[in-house]
């Protein structure tokens, strides 16, 4: 994906790589990029720059839905996004029903019907990186230095992609939100993200709690009560 994006947005050069092994899936190693992550104030000039840089990034066309694997781009099942996010969410059921109460995990299982099934059409396919955040986005003073962390990058529609900035920057400053979709417009059209926020505001906090309980909940408790509190507070319960 790196090198897809090479051209495109401040990314990572890709220095060397090894393929992995049985045990290990494999690593790359990375020119540094100078500058320390976009966690303080956002000014506008660098909320319309981090708007038009990922605007770019969604510019970019591959082959379908789907993922770049050790054997080239594999398409999701039937190449169909919304398939893959409903299977993704039917996985998660299992894991998610041990970490919440009855009432919530029941009605999470309704209100996600609700909000699926008005979802407009999706956009893409086109590059979305699905951790598209401040932690992310590498900055010297005002300026964009570089886009780093596409683990989990793939082809998919741009739609996914708005979550963590709807989160962790434009709820504490709508200014920097105007900046952003002003520099996202003068690259692309910016899709109605009223339309698609309050679903996947909901489906990333629903993946959160599987991810903690993975990951660990003595570890990763504060995370963990934050998703459940989105959850809550998205279904209003």
């Amino acid at each position: 994906m790196l090198e897809t994006l090479k051209d495109v947005i401040p990314v990572p050069k890709v220095l060397d790589f090894w393929e992995g092994d049985e045990a290990i899936i494999g690593a790359m190693l990375l020119a540094e990029i100078r500058g320390i992550s976009c966690t303080g104030n956002m000014d506008d000039k660098l909320s319309f720059q981090i708007g038009m840089h990922h605007a770019r990034m969604h510019e970019v066309k591959l082959p379908g839905y789907g993922y770049y694997g050790a054997d080239g781009f594999k398409l999701l099942d039937r190449n169909d996004w919304r398939l893959y996010i409903q299977r993704n969410f039917e996985n998660w059921k299992e894991p998610c029903q041990d970490m919440l109460d009855s009432e919530l995990y029941e009605r999470a299982l309704l209100h996600f019907d609700s909000l699926f099934s008005a979802l407009p059409e999706p956009d893409g396919p086109c590059v979305v990186h699905m951790d598209f955040r401040p932690g992310n986005i590498v900055v010297n003073g005002n300026e964009v230095a570089g886009i780093i962390d596409f683990e989990s990058a793939r082809c998919g529609s741009s739609e996914i992609d708005f979550t963590q900035m709807s989160r962790y920057i434009w709820t504490v400053n709508p200014r920097a939100k105007a900046s952003y979709i002003e520099g996202y417009g003068s690259i692309r059209p910016l899709l109605n993200l009223d339309a698609v926020l309050p679903f996947y505001d909901f489906y990333d906090a629903f993946s959160a709690v599987v991810w903690c309980k993975n990951r660990g909940v003595e570890k990763n408790g504060t995370f963990l009560q934050e998703n459940i509190h989105i959850l809550r507070k998205s279904i209003g319960y």
